[in-house]
């Protein structure tokens, strides 16, 4: 197989970073994902000779390289690459602000997602200790958020929920919080730009029809991006309307979801997957945390047993 130019052209615009596809990144990418790690391996080995000392798209491909062999538990790959994409991205920071780039953040993201994830299965203390670490140190970048996911999937269950900031809430709606005692509550993490999050809201509505009237509320926190449809910029204003009329128009959300908006919200609860859902029992107890859209088969058997 042959190796892979190393050229890429970057252009740096007012939104952020933007990048011509590297064929490496995407080819390992789409690898990874079919769990054909051996195939991946082999091409990412091709391409090294090509690389003249650590790139940001190199450290990618590695990244998807560790996250395919974490996909199929092949854990001696998936931590090798993962640590080579952790220490390189760290030497590139000496040089590159993080979210000023591309590739990196991906990079290091799953770097770090992988690494914490090896640490697991043999010390889940160390795992946690691991992304709080990481945590503190990239907090305020793009993948804070990430990290924070991964940190809850290993500590949140069991925990009890966390206060929600609702100053700014839909449609002038009020979250009382006597709406929420003794209640099971499903808080529904979406984005209006999300298509996993058009699907899960079909079974949500299900899910308040059959059992609202036996003390399941579901709570939509949301936040704003600064565009519309078709990536169009546009005003909190603009936007809140567009979310406002979104939800008219697809379902009857409106009645009877309370919608908080706030980015604090998704920093706190790691929301780097829309959607993500978090299930609460009457005690306020977390019982469920998962990124992610999940069946109507897989939340009704979350939630029956604590109603």
């Amino acid at each position: 197989m042959t190796n892979w130019p190393i050229v890429v052209t970057l252009l740096l615009i007012a939104s952020g970073p933007v990048a011509t596809t590297h064929p490496l990144v995407d080819q390992t990418k789409k690898l990874a994902w079919a769990h054909r790690v051996d195939e991946a391996q082999h091409l990412v080995e091709s391409a090294r000779s090509g690389f003249q000392g650590t790139t940001q798209e190199w450290l990618a491909a590695v990244s998807w390289m560790s996250r395919g062999a974490s996909f199929v538990g092949r854990w001696d790959l998936a931590e090798r690459y993962a640590n080579e994409a952790l220490v390189g991205s760290e030497m590139l920071l000496d040089t590159i602000d993080l979210d000023e780039d591309f590739y990196l953040p991906t990079a290091l993201g799953a770097a770090i997602e992988v690494m914490g994830k090896f640490y697991a299965r043999t010390s889940r203390s160390r795992a946690i200790s691991f992304f709080e670490e990481q945590r503190e140190r990239y907090l305020g970048t793009s993948i804070e958020e990430r990290i924070q996911k991964n940190y809850l999937l290993l500590s949140f269950e069991g925990k009890p929920f966390p206060k929600l900031q609702t100053t700014n809430i839909l449609a002038e709606q009020v979250l009382d919080p006597a709406i929420l005692d003794r209640k099971v509550v499903l808080y529904y993490f979406w984005a209006h730009w999300c298509g996993d999050c058009r699907r899960q809201e079909p079974i949500l509505e299900r899910l308040h029809q059959e059992y609202s009237g036996r003390g399941l509320t579901i709570v939509g926190p949301t936040r704003l991006y600064g565009y519309v449809a078709r990536g169009r910029s546009a005003a909190p204003s603009e936007e809140l309307e567009y979310i406002e009329a979104l939800l008219s128009r697809r379902h009857s959300f409106k009645k009877w979801m309370i919608v908080p908006v706030s980015k604090e919200n998704f920093l706190k609860f790691g929301v780097s997957s829309t959607p993500t859902l978090v299930l609460v029992d009457r005690e306020s107890i977390v019982r469920l945390y998962h990124p992610g859209e999940m069946s109507y088969n897989e939340l009704n058997n979350a939630i029956t047993p604590l109603l």
